[in-house]
């Protein structure tokens, strides 16, 4: 071994090297320990859904995303609310002679197993509809799959910062269920938002319900967001193949059909034979919190076509989801309160033939929501006159 003049041996060179190694391994630790610290501090997860691609590089999306199957859709579902918005072409300046019309409801106002240009959002925009005032009628779609009214208010209360004239809200009674409201996973995921709307409007739900899901710190950090960031920058990156096909939903060559005949069956949720439904069960606070939620933004309330059967038991039952002793006091509960709170209503349960359903008692072919959308429009026309 070599000395230097004074006789003592130098540290050896790959020494050094592992304390350098140790030291940039140590520093970057801490930076990534306070970086997740701030994250989770901030927890930024809206503010981060805020930017998009969309509307600018790439075309809006007709619809809210959501997707089961990604690589075939070009879609995926994300629980960041800023994010689907951010995504859909309602971001578009409002013009000067648009009558903005927002469509809230379930799957089968998204367009289950139908392309864009046959649901009723698009079927609508189709038919030139003005007010008045030579303003024309541009209907967005805000429907979402999933049924719950709940799931409807927290879209509509998002979407009422898109400057609306008018709301079109298509209802069934599988929406009104109390036990349901809680249920869709969007709900679940946007906790926040919910008791927010719980207790501004006075609604009989469970702030602190169990399926909430509250991210403790841990979530909160890059790494406990890791999944949910991953999708956000999917989302965009889908969005290439959106623009590019217009395809964001995988459609079976083979669509399964609905249920005709059943079961010599009276129950219906919770209930294992008729029953007289009170406002317990059914949640028309959630119905008017909507209502609220709009203020001096016009609502059509529209209850939804369904599926009508004339198989075996159909005596007992309408459809899969509804026995007829259900249904028949839903719907006659649903008028009297149109009614008694003067609201504009349309009745359209069973106004669409039977063979034109597909796979649940509420999914459409393309014909039957072509007709769906004619009887929405004939009811529109006037009330366009009217409201103007």
């Amino acid at each position: 071994m070599t000395t230097d003049k004074h006789g003592s041996a130098p540290a050896p060179s790959h020494l050094n090297q592992w304390r350098s190694i140790g030291r940039i391994l140590l520093k970057t630790a801490v930076l990534l320990l306070l970086f997740n610290i701030i994250f989770a501090a901030l927890y930024p997860m809206e503010a981060l859904g805020d930017i998009t691609l969309y509307n600018w590089l790439l075309r809006g999306r007709e619809r809210l995303p959501y997707g089961e199957n990604p690589a075939e859709s070009y879609n995926l579902s994300t629980f960041n609310m800023p994010a689907m918005f951010a995504s859909h072409r309602l971001q578009q300046p409002k013009a000067a002679d648009e009558f903005r019309v927002l469509l809230i409801g379930d799957s089968g106002t998204w367009g289950w197993f139908l392309e864009n240009e046959d649901t009723l959002t698009a079927q609508l925009n189709e038919m030139g509809l003005e007010d008045e005032n030579g303003r024309s009628v541009h209907v967005y779609n805000l429907g979402y799959p999933v049924m719950a009214l709940t799931k409807d208010i927290m879209l509509l209360e998002e979407g009422m910062a898109y400057d609306p004239d008018l709301i079109l809200w298509p209802v069934t009674l599988e929406s009104f269920p109390r036990d349901k409201q809680l249920f869709p996973p969007l709900v679940q995921n946007n906790p926040k938002r919910v008791r927010q709307l719980i207790t501004d409007y006075d609604l009989d739900l469970d702030a602190q319900d169990g399926r909430f899901v509250d991210p403790t710190f841990l979530d909160s950090t890059i790494f406990g967001q890791r999944r949910n960031l991953a999708d956000l920058l999917r989302l965009q990156a889908y969005g290439v193949s959106w623009a590019a096909t217009g395809i964001d939903q995988a459609i079976p060559a083979d669509i399964p059909e609905r249920t005709s005949d059943f079961d010599a069956d009276l129950s219906w949720q919770t209930f294992p034979e008729p029953a007289t439904l009170t406002t317990a069960d059914l949640a028309f606070d959630v119905l008017n919190a909507g209502m609220a939620i709009a203020g001096d933004v016009p609502i059509l309330l529209i209850n939804e076509p369904m599926f009508i059967s004339s198989g075996q038991n159909s005596d007992l039952r309408y459809n899969a989801f509804y026995p007829r002793w259900a249904y028949d006091q839903f719907r006659e509960m649903l008028g009297e309160t149109a009614v008694a709170q003067n609201w504009h209503y349309l009745d359209l349960w069973n106004t669409i033939p039977p063979e034109q359903f597909t796979d649940t008692p509420v999914h459409l072919t393309p014909e039957g929501t072509r007709l769906y959308a004619e009887h929405i429009s004939k009811a529109l026309q006037s009330f366009l006159k009217i409201e103007d």
